[in-house]
């Protein structure tokens, strides 16, 4: 739901589509996300519009740099992102975390 929030805000229900959950569902794992401070919702009659906060994304980020000389092989992004998720990164941290910055001042 992050990757798909990185194009745009969507609807709790477009955030559903690609997946085999409930309106209901995809709503409790939204809550999860704003909770973690990743999604804000805003609700505009009937529709509940959500928009990625990328701002934690970002400290996340720079804190697994920190990380990255035990990890063994750095594989792409793309290497390891779930099924039918295109990746947008190129296993760059640093250009992702820019990318991150980017969308969090939209």
């Amino acid at each position: 739901m992050i990757g798909m929030l990185a194009s745009g805000n969507l609807t709790v229900g477009q955030l559903a589509d690609p997946f085999d959950m409930s309106l209901a569902a995809a709503s409790k794992h939204v809550q999860v996300l704003e909770k973690a401070g990743l999604v804000r919702r805003d609700v505009q009659g009937r529709q509940h519009v959500c928009r990625l906060e990328a701002g934690p994304l970002a400290s996340a980020s720079a804190w697994l740099r920190g990380f990255e000389r035990f990890w063994p092989a750095r594989a792409t992004v793309d290497e390891q992102a779930p099924p039918g998720v295109e990746a947008h990164s190129t296993g760059d941290a640093s250009a992702c975390a820019r990318r991150v910055s980017e969308w969090d001042e939209d």
